[in-house]
């Protein structure tokens, strides 16, 4: 497998000494180590894909240097509009090294909603007109590299390496202690249910969370209902928001996190001005991408409350322990929506933490059923 530091190292030998990007599980040994040793103005974590390559492009023009851009092949889609219309060929030629964790990779076992993804990546590419390698854990570094770069030179636009799973050795961040009497997002999805009614219809983010809620409704024998969002990070707000319109005598909590949040934080200014009176969004801050590794978030530095009161929220609460959480729910369900609820948690979950076993259209049926469509 491929040492992280000697990867970054032979990168920093082609004179990329700029990162940005938005976490991903399979590039997250090389991720944690770039978070652990680049200085912070060399190493920008973006709220989205196309947000880190507008941030390349600018590095660019500044200094005429090639910066790295990564991603998982999930946000191609992130990525696409500013590819076409900014870095390519036929318009700025502005170069880019993308490098993409390869979900999904077709005969290698992912999850549902990697798996269209991953088929039509090299596709996608292709359509693009971006070259592109594969780095896996035999490659050698050199000659991947020396192509990449050679591409690079040849068309002045991006191009991309597509990492396998299982490339990069094991690397990790380490972890802040957390605090004695901290929230688990576990135990704040528990007490969500515990003081939600019956007839609430959730909607909750990708990642631990929807694996977390999940889990919680076994325990609880209780039937599935629940929409979990497995893809299209950072859109789960607005699909609560359409589920809210549209059934309005229905209350709807949609359980999101910092990291989705930020991805999209124009759909939240949508959200206030709604005026969905039905609709509670929970933002469970960890201030980290915890699904893909735990790097950090800028979370830790958003005002919410200021936030969520210069977008048109009509009520904001915040939670950082099960008392609280508790206290405050009565208030949240008693003020008329959009109302934001950012709960405090800290990083970690269940190292048995599983995955539903039920198929999204199962999901979708579900949901559909108990909302009554």
């Amino acid at each position: 497998m491929i040492q992280p530091a000697d990867f970054s190292k032979a990168l920093t030998d082609h004179g990329v000494t700029m990162y940005a990007g938005v976490p991903d599980s399979l590039l997250e040994s090389f991720c944690a180590y770039i978070s652990a040793t680049l200085p912070a103005d060399q190493h920008i974590i973006t709220a989205n894909e196309g947000n880190a390559l507008a941030l390349a492009a600018g590095y660019h023009l500044g200094t005429g240097r090639t910066a790295a851009v990564y991603l998982q092949n999930s946000g191609l889609g992130n990525i696409v509009n500013p590819l076409t219309s900014l870095t390519d060929g036929e318009v700025y030629r502005i170069p880019a090294l993308l490098i993409i964790g390869w979900r999904g990779e077709p005969d290698v076992k992912d999850e549902p909603q990697h798996v269209k993804q991953g088929r039509i990546t090299t596709g996608m590419l292709d359509n693009l007109n971006i070259p592109w390698q594969v780095l896996q854990a035999d490659s050698d570094i050199n000659t991947v590299l020396m192509q990449s770069f050679a591409d690079l030179e040849r068309t002045s636009a991006p191009v991309a390496l597509l990492v396998r799973k299982n490339t990069f050795a094991d690397y990790k961040l380490a972890k802040p202690a957390a605090k004695p009497d901290s929230l688990s997002r576990e135990d704040a999805l528990a007490t969500i249910l515990e003081c939600s009614d019956s007839s609430d219809v959730i909607v909750s983010t990708t990642g631990k969370t929807s694996r977390e809620l999940y889990e919680l409704r076994e325990a609880r024998n209780e039937s599935q209902r629940d929409f979990l969002t497995v893809g299209a990070m950072g859109h789960t707000s607005s699909i609560a928001l359409g589920v809210a319109l549209s059934t309005p005598s229905r209350r709807v909590i949609c359980l999101d996190g910092d990291g989705s949040f930020l991805m999209h934080m124009g759909g939240a200014a949508i959200i206030a001005a709604s005026g969905a009176e039905n609709l509670i969004h929970v933002v469970l801050n960890n201030q980290a991408h915890e699904s893909v590794g735990g790097q950090p978030t800028v979370a830790g530095r958003i005002d919410f409350a200021g936030l969520s009161k210069a977008l048109g929220y009509r009520g904001y609460f915040v939670a950082d322990n099960t008392a609280s959480l508790q206290r405050i729910w009565s208030q949240v369900q008693g003020q008329s929506g959009p109302v934001l609820l950012e709960v405090k948690i800290r990083t970690g979950s269940r190292a048995d933490l599983g995955r539903p076993a039920s198929t999204p259209v199962a999901n979708k049926q579900a949901f559909m059923e108990h909302c009554g469509g």
